[in-house]
């Protein structure tokens, strides 16, 4: 059998084809409709992600992110987190792959890069979060930290507000300038200030950053405007967090996940605090799932804890490979090596010459999920305008 492979030159061709906006758009709206169902009791939570962390020759971590649906698939994500890499190596920051297996038979089904897709999904948790949490007429975003992920930020927030001004700073002055020319595409003005500005201007903040583990608040504790709305997106780490413990004492907290914010998220903060209990509100799948919750919440401050987890994105696979489907982007490739004798490792693979496939017992289970109709991988052609 063949596995599906969506190569980087694929998703840019989706990304070109099916246009941002509205690959975005999807991405927000899967992710809205699966949390509700999630908050239902119709989806079952992912664990939490397991990993380790590296040390030499540069710091980072190594994570994986597991999410199962029973009698269908199985999504695994493997990301890396190397704060050096844009400095050190040009990598991204952030680098991932995703693979999706047969639910049945455990075969590798499909396999793509998770770089686009991390962040797109990230960005679209902030918006499905800040669509119920945040004030409908939010006109100036906040950003602190100016790298990859402040872009995704910036699109699905502006997918959902009226967006009319972004306010950002980073640690590095070059990262913040930098920011209008990569969001130049949303056509929205961008001014560089510091924090204290941005916490008393905006009417939404994401935090996005690679602050150490240990190391200060990328925020001050206020002024801030009574409807505030901040995503905390950067603490992902234990020890790492963003804001400072006075603000969030005085917000209501959603998490995406709460097991993995307790341990590695804002609610860090939280864990030895009497109040913790009232301090948190329901999860951000409760809040999809019965949107009333949030209604009363948007005139004051609110906190979206957000760490991250694996059925975002098996959500976020899922509009890729339809996204594929779409434009016949993908290949396939015979990954596993499935030999003939299936008592025998060695024996030659199925299908190769001179080799007959035992027949199957009568009873044997078909997979959940059969070939996946796949068009030729191809680049694309540069002439070829973003449709998005």
């Amino acid at each position: 059998m063949e596995t599906r492979l969506i190569s980087q030159f694929d998703i840019e061709r989706i990304v070109r084809a099916i246009g941002r906006h509205d690959l975005m758009d999807r991405v927000i709206d899967r992710l809205a409709e699966g949390l509700a169902e999630l908050g239902r009791e119709k989806r079952e939570i992912s664990p939490p992600r397991g990993g380790f962390d590296r040390d030499y020759p540069t710091p980072g971590v190594l994570e994986w992110m597991p999410h199962y649906v029973s009698g269908d698939s199985i999504t695994i994500k493997t990301v890396s987190y190397s704060p050096m890499n844009p400095q050190r190596y040009g990598l991204p920051t952030i680098l991932s792959n995703l693979a999706r297996y047969d639910s049945a038979t455990g075969r590798l089904v499909a396999l793509t890069d998770g770089v686009v897709l991390t962040a797109m999904r990230t960005g679209a948790a902030s918006a499905v979060a800040s669509r119920l949490l945040a004030d409908p007429r939010s006109s100036v975003l906040g950003l602190i930290g100016a790298g990859a992920q402040a872009v995704t930020q910036v699109h699905a927030l502006s997918r959902v507000f009226p967006l009319e001004k972004v306010l950002v700073w980073d640690v590095d002055p070059a990262h913040a300038e930098s920011l209008a020319s990569r969001v130049a595409f949303l056509g929205l003005p961008v001014e560089v200030a510091p924090p204290g500005v941005i916490l008393a201007r905006a009417d939404v903040i994401s935090t996005v950053t690679s602050v150490a583990v240990g190391g200060d608040p990328v925020l001050p504790s206020g002024p801030y405007r009574p409807h505030l709305h901040i995503n905390a997106v950067g603490s992902d780490l234990v020890g790492k967090t963003e804001l400072p413990r006075p603000l969030i004492l005085k917000a209501f907290v959603t998490a995406d996940h709460l097991e993995q914010a307790y341990r590695e998220g804002e609610c860090q903060q939280l864990v030895d605090e009497p109040s913790a209990a009232e301090l948190i509100g329901p999860s951000l799948a409760e809040l999809c799932a019965s949107p009333d919750l949030a209604t009363g919440l948007r005139g004051r401050l609110t906190v979206f804890d957000s760490t991250g987890f694996a059925l975002e994105d098996h959500l976020a696979m899922d509009v890729l490979l339809e996204a594929a489907d779409e434009v016949g982007a993908g290949s396939t490739l015979r990954v596993e090596y499935h030999p003939a004798d299936t008592l025998d490792p060695y024996s030659p693979p199925a299908g190769a010459p001179g080799t007959r496939a035992p027949e199957a017992a009568p009873d044997a289970l078909a997979p959940s999920l059969g070939a996946v109709p796949a068009g030729t991988a191809s680049s694309l052609e540069s002439s070829l305008e973003d449709a998005g």
